[in-house]
């Protein structure tokens, strides 16, 4: 569940998607938003006044940049997405664009041209805004597009229908709402599954100064073959690359459709020749069988071992990226086929000698994204480590060198220049911007320089939560670095509500996310402290602390939950510990579903959003199989059960509201296919029948995130209401 998210559970933290308008909503333009902030303190209609800054490249001279900012709009419940221009250097920004359209994906094509998408078509202007041209004539198809470093070939993205799972219905039923289904995989993430993505090579010429994607000249890729390239559901075109010199395309994809499809996690790394348009897979040798498993038993007891994963690679593969000088092709790995939170590896395969290698193996944590450097020698990544997301490097060794050591998660990564990187930064106090930063040979001596401040004037206007780092020793004996979020204007003399935040994932870091919804500034800024603990199951502590929860949702990281606000309660006596609350997302709302069975009134009230409530009905309920087999070790109706299996479906929460006695909200989106929403009716219904006041907010029209403007109001509003009702 967290890894399949893209940059872990981050994309439920770290909303910057926009949300799809219809046409008549499309003739808005939003721009953005100034006001005036009462107080000094966040609200919701502060929250999402704020712009969000989204992709960004530089021009080949590494002169200038061009960015996404997506502005939102309550009052017509949209976003607008645009395109801005500045220097490398931050000054002289520029909108390019200013119809009312989402134009996005900027991409440049030399150092005056900028191509980008809208309404589905790929256009060109110059970097000015001007002389507006249509490259590609698709009718509104195109959903993703690379250029060919040659510049003389573009892969398209391009969904096309897929009714291998779900049957298309008969033609003289044109009305009949039906679908039948045949086998697994019929929906996946918020829609069923009716089409799929395919990339196509086109060629492109320039005429009269205009480029055009010639008519005619697309080739499916994946011509005849019934998987989908990139992967659902977060793929995009970061899936996809082309050769330096070319002539070659790698790409990602999972080749399994059906009930092989939701039980595995096993995607390669593929070449296509443009020439011959033939196919090999890098991360399998030829005569490559795959084993057969049992659909309804962990992939964990089934592992091979070590050196067999070493020469077949059967976990995730994803984002390959060549070397500027074409030798080699890199891309983040894991090990295990069915376990979507594995460490994420940088594999780099030599084109020349065929041989893998790992080169992150020092770095006990996830890469999260990486880019070559000109000479081919170097790599520069993010990772998590400590519970922030920082940069690093490694060479064709594997000698890995950590660059930044801020209290803040870098989210994206590219090279500015030959020396310089173009980086985006956030945290919890920040929301993102972009960054120029010269790695040095050390954290100490790298340079960063801040050339957006999208959000400047809202947040000149706000007061500033303290955040602090806190270890806490754990049941066990361990220490668990845990983060305090104090209220601005924070008086140590006072007594504060205070909120246990219980992460999601179950395998996400607590690191500097910024969240358009769980968001800490706003939960500070409303008076609240928030504790929030780096629990058992959290990347950026080791392998071994990473890997304990597997198999044990209820054991040590519950008990990681009660030492982190006990501690709190105890230790701080600026938190009032009769007025405690316990909230979190996904995971998190099984967690606070489960303490509320055991929190052994430590709590006042609870708050659970898209939480798994009863784990036996989420086992069939979820679209992504693999998930629940590693988690829960086997099928529910397995007999005799494995240890972990057994304790998995005994310790459900639906089996301990006999002891629930606290007031809780439950939140769930209705397209929520990862947990369905009968999950937070069974909770709420089950509370009720307790007698013990709930309330339950439902949305017919979002699915494990919120992301339209007002869902997201009345979210907040909601969420505050219950949290001010109980602990104020």
């Amino acid at each position: 569940m967290s890894r399949t998210f893209l940059s872990g559970l981050i994309a439920l933290t770290t909303i910057l998607t926009p949300c799809k308008t219809t046409a008549a909503q499309e003739q808005v333009n939003i721009g953005k938003q100034h006001i005036t902030v009462k107080d000094g303190r966040m609200t919701p209609e502060t929250l999402w006044a704020m712009s969000r800054i989204g992709a960004y490249t530089a021009s080949p001279d590494g002169k200038h940049i061009v960015y996404q900012v997506g502005y939102y709009s309550v009052k017509h419940n949209k976003s607008h997405q645009v395109l801005w221009v500045m220097n490398a250097d931050g000054t002289n920004k520029k909108q390019l664009t200013t119809s009312a359209r989402n134009e996005t994906d900027a991409a440049w094509l030399d150092n005056e041209t900028i191509a980008f998408l809208s309404d589905g078509d790929i256009w060109t202007m110059k970097q000015d805004g001007t002389s507006r041209s249509q490259l590609s004539k698709t009718n509104g198809k195109v959903e993703g597009y690379k250029f060919s470093p040659d510049r003389k070939k573009i892969v398209i993205l391009k969904s096309i229908p897929f009714h291998e799972i779900i049957k298309e219905n008969p033609k003289d039923l044109p009305k009949a709402s039906g679908r039948l289904v045949t086998d697994l995989m019929y929906r996946h993430w918020d829609h069923y599954v009716e089409s799929i993505q395919h990339p196509f090579v086109a060629d492109v010429t320039m005429d009269n100064g205009q480029w055009t994607m010639v008519n005619d000249s697309e080739v499916d890729i994946l011509e005849g073959e019934p998987y989908e390239c990139p992967m659902e559901p977060f793929g995009g075109i970061e899936q996809l690359d082309w050769s330096t010199d070319s002539k070659q395309v790698a790409y990602t994809c999972r080749k399994k459709t059906g009930l092989l499809y939701s039980i595995s996690t096993d995607s390669d790394i593929y070449l296509y020749n443009i020439g011959t348009r033939k196919t090999r897979n890098l991360c399998k040798p030829d005569d490559y069988k795959a084993p057969k498993v049992d659909p309804t038993t962990t992939l964990r007891v089934q592992a091979v071992n070590s050196e067999e994963n070493l020469k077949n690679l059967p976990g995730y593969d994803q984002n390959p990226k060549f070397s500027p000088d074409g030798r080699y092709v890199a891309w983040l790995s894991m090990e295990h086929d069915g376990y979507e939170s594995d460490r994420q590896r940088l594999c780099c395969y030599d084109l020349q000698t065929g041989e893998k290698t790992f080169l992150t193996e020092s770095f006990d944590s996830n890469v999260d994204d990486f880019c070559w450097t000109p000479d081919s020698k170097t790599i520069y990544y993010i990772g998590v480590w400590h519970a922030t997301e920082n940069l690093y490097r490694t060479n064709l060794k594997g000698e890995v060198k950590q660059l930044t050591d801020d209290w803040a998660d870098f989210g994206s990564l590219q090279m500015l220049d030959s020396k310089r990187l173009l980086m985006e930064r956030h945290s919890y106090t920040a929301a993102a911007d972009l960054y120029v930063v010269t790695p040095g040979k050390d954290a100490r001596s790298t340079k960063k320089e801040q050339i957006t401040e999208e959000n400047k004037a809202i947040f000149d206007q706000l007061g500033k939560p303290t955040v602090q780092q806190r270890w806490v020793k754990t049941t066990d004996g361990k220490k668990m670095l845990t983060w305090i979020i104090l209220p601005p204007n924070f008086d140590e003399n006072k007594k504060y509500p205070t909120l246990l935040f219980c992460e999601g994932g179950p395998q996400s870091p607590v690191s500097q996310f910024w969240s358009y919804r769980w968001n800490f500034m706003i939960m500070a800024s409303q008076g609240y402290i928030i504790v929030a603990p780096n629990r058992r199951g959290l990347p950026g502590f080791g392998k071994e602390w990473l890997e304990e929860i597997s198999g044990d949702w209820t054991g040590q990281c519950m008990q990681d939950y009660l030492s982190a606000i006990d501690d709190a309660a105890q230790n701080l006596p600026y938190v009032d510990k009769d007025r405690l609350g316990a909230v979190g997302a996904s995971f998190g709302g099984f967690s606070v579903y489960y303490l509320a069975g055991h929190h052994d009134k430590r709590f006042k009230c609870f708050i659970a959003h898209d939480g798994a409530f009863n784990l036996a009905a989420m086992y069939l309920e979820t679209e992504e199989n693999w998930f629940s087999n590693w988690e829960y070790d086997e099928a529910y109706w397995h007999r005799p059960q494995m240890p972990n299996a057994k304790k998995t479906y005994h310790d459900s929460p639906h089996k301990y509201v006999e002891n629930w006695d606290t007031p809780i909200l439950c939140i769930h989106g209705e397209k929520d296919y990862r947990i369905n929403y009968t999950q937070g009716m069974q909770a709420f219904n089950a509370a009720r029948m307790k007698g013990i006041e709930a309330q339950l907010l439902i949305f017919p029209d979002e699915n494990h995130w919120v992301l339209k403007p007002q869902n997201g109001i009345l979210w907040q509003r909601t969420y505050f209401n219950w949290l001010d009702r109980w602990l104020k």
